[in-house]
C-alpha cells in the first residue's frame, strides 16, 4: 500500500514538472530502504547481542525509568520478539543480557516511529511554508500595477529615511546592537514578513541577479527555493542520528534531560528567527550609512557576512536539526507512554 502511494505521488510530481519535490520524495524513499535495512539487521542480530552480558551493576545504571523490584530481580515478561533466545541460554551469575530481544523489539519499533514522525514533521513544516507564500501572492501582482512601477521609478530621488522599509527597520533603537536584536526577537511573532519588507527584497534580487526592469516572479523563485530546501531537511544524516543515540544515553531517571533535548528545537527556532529579522534590520542600517539620498527603491545588498560565521547554509541545517530534535522528542515521548501502557520491562 505504501509503496503504491509513493509511486502514485511521484507520477504526480512528474506531471506537475515539480522536480524538487519528486527529488525529496526519492529521498524519503531511500530513508525508507536505510529502515528497511535497520530492521533486516536488528533481526539478524537480534539472538547475537542478546547473547552479550554484561555485570548486572552496570545494566542497572542510567535507566530511563524508575527500576522496579521485579527488574532488580531478573524477572521477566516472556516476551519474545523478531528472534528467539535459546531456551538453554543463560548469562553467568552475577550478569546479564546487554539487549534483550523484547528491548531490541522495542528499538526497531522506536527507529520507526522516529523516521514517520521526522518525515510528518518536514511535511507539515513545508505545507506551512507554502501556505505563507500564499499570502505573497498578491504583492507579487502588485509589482505589474502602475503605482508601483512610480514608486520604484529610478528618476525619482527621496530621502533614505523617508522610504518605508528604513522608516520600519532603521531607528534609534537599531543603533544598538543589543537592542535590535531584543526588536528582532519580538518582531518575529508579528507580521515577520511585511509587504515593504517582501517588494524591497525583490527589488534587491532582481537588482543584484538581473538586468533592470526585468519581469521576474519574486515568489515563484522562493517556493522553488522552499522545494530544494525540503530535499535536504526531509533526510536523516549520520549526524542526526548521532546525536538520537546521545539523547537516548542521557536520556536518564530522575535527570529530567528529556525536558531540556525538548526545548533545544524551541530555542533554535526562535534563534534563527531572531537572526533573520535582525539581518533585515541591519540592511536598512546599512542603506541609511551608505546614502542619504536614494533613486526610486532602496537597493538591499545581502552576503554571506549577514549570516553566522559567513555560511547561509547553516540556517537550513540548524532548522533540519530543529526539525530532527523535535521528532526524537515526540518519538521518545510517545514511545514511552505506549510502552508504560503495554506494561513493559524498562530495563534492556
Amino acid at each position: 500500500l505504501l509503496e503504491g502511494i509513493l509511486h502514485h505521488l511521484g507520477q504526480w510530481f512528474s506531471k506537475r514538472k515539480k522536480k524538487a519535490l519528486f527529488d525529496a520524495l526519492e529521498k524519503v524513499k531511500s530513508e525508507l530502504m536505510t529502515l528497511g535495512f535497520i530492521s533486516l539487521l536488528l533481526t539478524v542480530t537480534a539472538r547475537y547481542i542478546s547473547r552479550i552480558c554484561i555485570p548486572a551493576g552496570a545494566a542497572h545504571t542510567m535507566l530511563p525509568c524508575k527500576l522496579s523490584r521485579s527488574s532488580e530481580h531478573g524477572e521477566g515478561h516472556g516476551r519474545r520478539h523478531l528472534s528467539e533466545e535459546p531456551a538453554n541460554f543463560s548469562c553467568p551469575k552475577g550478569m546479564v543480557s546487554l539487549v534483550s530481544t523484547d528491548g531490541l523489539h522495542q528499538l526497531h519499533i522506536f527507529v520507526f516511529f522516529l523516521a514517520v514522525f521526522h518525515v510528518t514533521f518536514s511535511a507539515i513544516t513545508m505545507s506551512l511554508g507554502r501556505a505563507k507564500t500564499r499570502i505573497w501572492k498578491e504583492w507579487e501582482k502588485d509589482t505589474s500595477s502602475i503605482t508601483y512601477e512610480f514608486s520604484a521609478d529610478p528618476s525619482k530621488f527621496r530621502l533614505t529615511h523617508q522610504t518605508s522599509f528604513v522608516r520600519q527597520h532603521a531607528s534609534c533603537w537599531s543603533k544598538s546592537t543589543i537592542m535590535l536584536y531584543v526588536v528582532s526577537f519580538f518582531r518575529q511573532f508579528f507580521r515577520s514578513v511585511r509587504r515593504t519588507d517582501y517588494l524591497t527584497l525583490r527589488h534587491g534580487f532582481i537588482a543584484a541577479h538581473l538586468s533592470p526592469g526585468t519581469r521576474f516572479n519574486f515568489r515563484k523563485y522562493i517556493k522553488r527555493s522552499l522545494q530544494d530546501d525540503f530535499k535536504t531537511v526531509v533526510g536523516i544524516s549520520p549526524p542526526l542520528w548521532a546525536s538520537a543515540l546521545a539523547v537516548m544515553l542521557f536520556n536518564v531517571h530522575g535527570w529530567h534531560n528529556l525536558f531540556w533535548f525538548s526545548t533545544i528545537p524551541l530555542v533554535v527556532i526562535l534563534a534563527i528567527g531572531t537572526k533573520l529579522q535582525a539581518i533585515i534590520a541591519r540592511m536598512a542600517v546599512e542603506i541609511t550609512e551608505k546614502h542619504t539620498v536614494i533613486q526610486g527603491m532602496p537597493v538591499v545588498k545581502l552576503s554571506d557576512e549577514h549570516f553566522w560565521f559567513g555560511k547561509p547554509h547553516m540556517v537550513l541545517h540548524l532548522i533540519h536539526f530543529a526539525l530532527f530534535q523535535v521528532s526524537l522528542s515526540t518519538g521518545l515521548n510517545y514511545f514511552e507512554k505506549t510502552d508504560l501502557h503495554l506494561d513493559l520491562n524498562c530495563v534492556h
